[in-house]
């Protein structure tokens, strides 16, 4: 695929830019099968990641009724976030490659998450790439519907003055490559985050990505 042939890239964060997935899934499937809700890895990957925090705990509720008979645990988020951000702070690093696809590329740049804006800009700065796409950073909040909905790319497209035909979404999840390909743009699957397992890339194809690399390094040349 040559990517000189679009207008614009539109990255997703988590396991894109960034390499934070990994400790998200870890601390919370570890918190989660703390209150009777085990997942593996694969169905975790399949099911949650991608979507944004609303859809994500609509999700759990849906499953803890149906297990427990009762609602989601109050209270689970602001735990999570008091266990998961000190990692974060401490070990977040960007995805290799990243800042220089974004820096070589010819066209548009942006970056579309399901995360909560505080907390996208927040990863950004850490991993020291905000400045590379700012003010072109666009969360879930800034629409109705998050992944796999296609709101969120269309919404960037729009910002960009992108037609979404000429966009391509680099996307390591199922539930962003469904909204990348709902928005009618072109997609790739992309491996190279730490929790990516050995099936994600074909999960990724089925879903409907063009293609799938495992490295920021296979679309530099």
């Amino acid at each position: 695929m040559r990517l000189s042939e679009f207008d614009a890239i539109i990255f997703d964060n988590d396991g894109v830019l960034v390499d934070s997935e990994i400790i998200h899934v870890t601390v919370e499937r570890e918190m989660l099968k703390e209150i009777g809700l085990a997942y593996s890895h694969e169905t975790y990957l399949s099911r949650f990641v991608g979507l944004s925090m609303p859809d994500f705990y609509a999700e759990l509720d849906r499953d803890h009724w149906l297990k427990f008979g009762r609602a989601f645990p109050a209270g689970f988020d602001a735990e999570l976030v008091r266990r998961v951000w000190p990692r974060i702070e401490a070990e977040l690093q960007p995805i290799s490659g990243a800042s220089e696809l974004a820096t070589r590329f010819q066209g548009l740049t942006a970056v579309a998450s399901s995360a909560p804006s505080d907390r996208l800009t927040r990863k950004l700065e850490i991993t020291g790439l905000k400045s590379l796409f700012e003010p072109r950073i666009y969360s879930s909040q800034a629409v109705q519907k998050g992944k796999p909905a296609p709101d969120l790319f269309l919404h960037a497209a729009a910002e960009l003055t992108a037609a979404p035909t000429n966009c391509v979404v680099i996307e390591d999840s199922e539930n962003g490559v469904r909204a990348g390909r709902a928005a009618g743009m072109t997609v790739i699957g992309f491996t190279g985050g730490q929790h990516a397992d050995p099936k994600l890339g074909d999960r990724l194809e089925s879903a409907g990505a063009h293609c799938v690399v495992s490295s920021h390094a296979e679309l530099l040349g």
